[in-house]
């Protein structure tokens, strides 16, 4: 009697001994999120996003108030418009000069025909082709100037045209478009606000797929690599789990200590490395932060 009590007493305190089999490797879900911010200054005119919605990439999100910005480059145009008003002209003064030329050209002729008979001196005709010259060279001169005052007024035209192309930029700028198709996860602002550049209007992520982030020990990470499946288990009810299939994307080639939302104090001074494992999402029952285990 007393050696079946002893058998019995044996075979309990080995199944007291005996424990669970442990995961290979513990972590969380995470997730890369986007924060969407402003480029303008302004008040935001509408923002078409709420938490929980998926949004498509190059969607129309929100608009910053670009009343401003259009009428400053209605004033640059104007100017622009006003260039070809201020140009100069020289035929008033062309023609003045070319009808001195010509009575002087006349006279030069008569002369001319006199120094042949001998009733003028050589000395009268050079006086005149001499004035002839110099009226040649006021004309010249006063074509060259007009041409240059008016090179300097469509000189203006280029930096106005810069300062409208400028202007369309940050009336770009002012309408934002979702760059990322996924979910939106937190709203930072409202339509009717005012924002500056770089304020934060929204966080989006893509969801599904999620990134377990785990952490493995030195010995099992000996057997890992790149691309491999393994299968991740999550908590499914009470009592209950799920299991997914997932795949190593990364492998860290530097020791870390574990986190403390792993494992127990005692193992929290033990050293690991990380991995990240991607985990098809297309139902949504995975969420960020919810803790995981690996088995390889």
């Amino acid at each position: 009697m007393k050696y079946i009590i002893c058998l019995l007493f044996t075979g309990l305190l080995a199944g007291c001994n005996q424990t669970a089999p442990r995961s290979d490797a513990y972590g969380n879900f995470e997730a890369t999120t986007t924060t969407v911010s402003a480029q303008a200054n302004g008040q935001l005119v509408f923002l078409r996003v709420a938490e929980g919605q998926t949004v498509a990439a190059n969607t129309l999100v929100a608009l910053v108030d670009t009343t401003l910005l259009h009428l400053q480059r209605r004033q640059i145009l104007a100017a622009i418009n006003t260039l070809p008003q201020k140009l100069r002209t020289a035929l008033a003064d062309i023609r003045v000069l070319e009808d001195q030329k010509r009575n002087l050209q006349r006279e030069r002729d008569r002369v001319s025909r006199l120094v042949d008979s001998k009733a003028a001196t050589p000395k009268q005709l050079d006086d005149l082709n001499g004035e002839l010259v110099v009226l040649d060279q006021r004309m010249a001169a006063i074509r060259e100037q007009t041409a240059t005052a008016n090179r300097g007024i469509m000189a203006e035209q280029e930096p106005l045209l810069a300062q409208v192309a400028l202007l369309d930029e940050q009336i770009r700028q002012a309408y934002v478009f979702n760059p990322v198709a996924g979910t939106v996860l937190t709203k930072l602002a409202e339509p009717a606000e005012v924002v500056g550049m770089g304020a934060p209007l929204y966080r989006i992520a893509q969801l599904d797929t999620l990134t377990l982030r785990a952490y493995v020990g030195s010995v099992p990470l000996q057997d890992l690599r790149l691309g491999q499946t393994v299968t991740v288990v999550t908590d499914a009810g009470t009592d209950g789990s799920k299991n997914y299939e997932g795949r190593i994307t990364w492998i860290s080639d530097q020791a870390e200590f574990t986190p403390k939302s792993i494992q127990t104090k005692a193992d929290r001074v033990n050293l690991v490395y990380a991995v990240k494992i991607a985990v098809p999402n297309p139902t949504g029952q995975l969420k960020i932060g919810m803790p995981a285990e690996v088995n390889f």
